[in-house]
């Protein structure tokens, strides 16, 4: 797709039946799933490997019906039948390890709704390689990816009072020539910084970095700051541009930082609208003098942290600050908002908060401030309906593990208030530990053969698409680890399959056009994931600002269920390789999918629209934006008889969607007499309901004439005081 003009839009009809057969769900997977890497050597044909092989089962209906008369040819003269009671299995040995294909399984009337397919290489140890949550029976043609010898069908759940009931169970794939396997784990590189106790000069290498990276806001250094469990005392840990700091214990309460984890803004005379791509997690604090200061802008996260007094969120002086997002976090004290223009918390524990700007939102937050928007501007959920907390690296002993959080519905408070939180710990030695120099096609080498990934600090230029098409597989970055995709290809895939979690990298667009950055499902996924979502916490986007850089759409979401848990989705306005066609960026957010959640939702400076959303029974909990300063006139963003592409549209064809406190922002720069017509565009129907909007003009450097459609003032009599237009609800 060109860069200029409108790309297609691809989007279900509103009327599509909501969750699909396995049909189905097969034919989308096969789309996302067969263009596996790496492609480095020529592969032979997949072949047939499961016949005649040894099998298996957790039982049988009875000795005619034994596991090795599901793989020895007969298509439907001889089955496996297993006992009258769900979670049931049969596994075949291939007899040495294979590049996996797909598996055919074909079903007699007594078939699995649900199962996993499961490999392993030594029938002890299984990984998930796909699940099938809505099986129909019949033959179904599924795609496997990475390495096995042993291949399981764990069924969950029966369609019918009798067993699993399988007349085949085929695998294919192709043995040998594949190139040596791939370790999983190691060390994690120079730029990870582990800390015990003990360790002599922690303040010296924490202020060395900090030194390095306090102004570097394009720069290419990225570290992470690891603190093991225990107690720390007597530091100020200033934390600067692409910079983690996160401890190890599997708990806040783990590690004690008896001193600050400080983020100001003397680097920007007291300015702290710039202080982006950062973030702390897994800490508790005991600040020097009873309050924290924590003066962040957008992509800079504060998670499971526990400060054991007061929290300010803006700089020194109380300048400007435009941050911010919370979550699954304590503070004891009162959280300072002071001059922060907007921010999002969630799932937290707080012991007060004071002041409101423009728009600040919470969802299950114990102490937040009631709603009472547009004055003071609050809006508060008593819980989030939807939430999965974002993998960490934590050491068990002396163990690397990552931990996976257990979903969340209509929570409230942190997870780990009641003990130590629910989900599950994925060993180091399961995951390829990406440093800098790998490339595109090792990495997905790694993912085929089953591995997770762990990018550790650095920039990773990728040739070809990064495609993780396993379920459950976690991609995790740590300090910003930043992803940039060269000769205009996607950066990143994700097939239509349960549970993947990304978290904790950005993805830099490169100087050649890329038709979209991330994506989440291929065109017209329609697996149900309900159960499992696919997660997106903590990626970030950017399109210019460190070099030149052109993406048509930076993240496009097809699958349903998913949860976008804060992004920072950002067309430059400042640094380097910026102006209206040098980076040019159509559409920050496309929500083909259904069910989708976004919690903490920022998309700014857009060409034309910043989010459109196609989904049915979409919603948003918080949203922020600032429309394109570098408009050069009004004809530039005219869109058809409408003036300007909103921040945020709904298409006409959706009945459903709900979204809490919405802000856009205009700074027409190039020329103040730019008019939007509003700033939110939604078609008027019962099911399409907004709550807590706002638009406003910085400075009087252009305006709105409404709102929401045509509901909500104009700011043009505000002229350049920045006081915003409100909607408290919508329609």
């Amino acid at each position: 797709m060109s860069s200029v003009g409108s790309p297609p839009v691809f989007r279900r009809p509103a009327s599509r039946v909501r969750r699909a057969t396995v049909g189905a769900l097969v034919t989308s997977l096969a789309g996302g799933l067969l263009a596996l890497g790496p492609a480095t050597t020529a592969q032979a044909a997949p072949t047939l490997l499961s016949q005649g092989k040894t099998a298996t089962a957790s039982s049988t209906e009875g000795g005619a019906f034994s596991a090795s008369a599901a793989v020895d040819g007969d298509l439907t003269g001889t089955r496996w039948a297993s006992a009258w009671q769900d979670a049931q299995w049969i596994q075949v040995d291939l007899g040495s390890s294979a590049t996996l294909s797909h598996a055919v399984l074909n079903w007699e009337a007594a078939y699995g709704k649900s199962y996993d397919i499961q490999a392993s290489e030594n029938g002890t140890d299984w990984r998930t390689v796909t699940t099938v949550s809505a099986g129909d029976g019949g033959t179904d043609n599924v795609t496997l990816s990475g390495t096995g010898r042993y291949i399981r069908m764990n069924g969950l759940t029966r369609a019918t009072g009798y067993g699993f009931s399988l007349w085949e169970f085929q695998v294919y794939g192709t043995t040998g020539g594949t190139g040596p396997t791939l370790p999983g784990g190691g060390d994690l590189g120079p730029n990870v910084h582990v800390f015990d106790p003990s360790t002599p000069g922690i303040q010296a290498k924490l202020d060395q970095v900090f030194q390095e990276q306090e102004s570097a806001q394009f720069g290419s250094g990225r570290h992470a700051f690891l603190f093991k469990p225990g107690t720390y005392n007597g530091l100020n840990a200033q934390i600067g541009f692409y910079t983690q700091i996160a401890g190890l214990g599997l708990r806040p309460g783990d590690t004690t930082i008896n001193g600050d984890v400080t983020v100001d803004a003397g680097w920007f005379n007291g300015n702290a609208t710039q202080n982006f791509w950062r973030g702390a997690e897994g800490l508790t604090l005991n600040p020097v003098n009873g309050t924290d200061r924590w003066a962040v802008s957008q992509a800079s996260s504060f998670r499971r942290m526990h400060v054991k007094g007061g929290l300010n969120l803006a700089p020194n002086g109380y300048g400007w600050a435009s941050g911010g997002y919370i979550a699954d976090s304590k503070v004891d004290g009162q959280i300072g908002n002071y001059s922060q223009q907007q921010w999002y918390t969630r799932e937290s524990s707080i012991g007060g908060w004071s002041n409101s700007v423009w728009n600040q939102t919470f969802s299950g937050v114990e102490g937040a401030p009631a709603t009472s928007f547009p004055e003071p501007r609050y809006t508060t959920l008593d819980t989030t309906p939807i939430s999965r907390e974002k993998p960490y690296l934590y050491l068990d002993g002396n163990e690397y593990k990552v931990f996976a959080p257990a979903k969340r519905v209509n929570a409230r408070g942190t997870s780990w208030a009641n003990g130590a939180p629910q989900g599950e710990s994925i060993p180091l030695s399961q995951f390829y530990v990406v440093k800098p120099g790998a490339t595109a096609a090792t990495i997905n080498q790694a993912l085929a053969q089953g591995l997770h990934l762990l990018f550790t600090p650095g920039v990773y230029h990728v040739d070809q698409t990064i495609n993780v098409n396993r379920a459950n597989t976690i991609v995790l970055g740590l300090g910003l680890a930043t992803i940039i995709p060269d000769n205009g290809v996607t950066a990143m895939k994700v097939a239509d399959v349960d549970g993947v979690r990304l978290a904790g990298f950005l993805i830099d667009a490169g100087p050649v056009n890329s038709p979209v950055l991330l994506e989440l499902g291929p065109q017209n996924s329609a697996a149900d994931h309900t159960a499992n979502p696919t997660t997106v916490q903590d990626v970030y986007v950017r399109i210019g600002g460190a070099g030149a850089g052109k993406a048509t759409t930076s993240v496009v979401v097809n699958s349903d269920d998913a949860i976008i848990d804060h992004t920072w989705v950002w067309r430059a306005d400042h640094g380097e390789g910026v102006g209206w066609e040098t980076n040019r960026a159509d559409y920050g957010v496309r929500v083909n999918g259904d069910d989708v959640l976004a919690t903490g939702l920022f998309v700014e400076h857009f060409n034309k629209y910043d989010v459109e959303w196609y989904g049915e029974r979409g919603r948003t909990i918080f949203y922020q934006n600032e429309k394109a300063y570098d408009a050069p006139n009004q004809a530039a963003i005219q869109n058809g008889s409408t003036k300007g592409y909103a921040a945020y549209r709904v298409d006409d064809s959706v009945n459903t969607h709900e979204a809490w406190g919405l802000g856009s922002y205009c700074n027409y720069n190039v020329d103040s007499t730019i008019v939007q017509d509003h700033g939110f565009k939604a078609p008027v129907k019962p099911g399409v309901k907004f709550h807590s909007l706002l638009v406003v003009s910085l400075g009087g450097m252009g305006h709105y004439n409404h709102v929401i459609n045509d509901t909500g003032a104009s700011t043009i009599p505000a002229g350049t005081s920045t006081v915003p237009s409100t909607v408290v609800s919508f329609p």
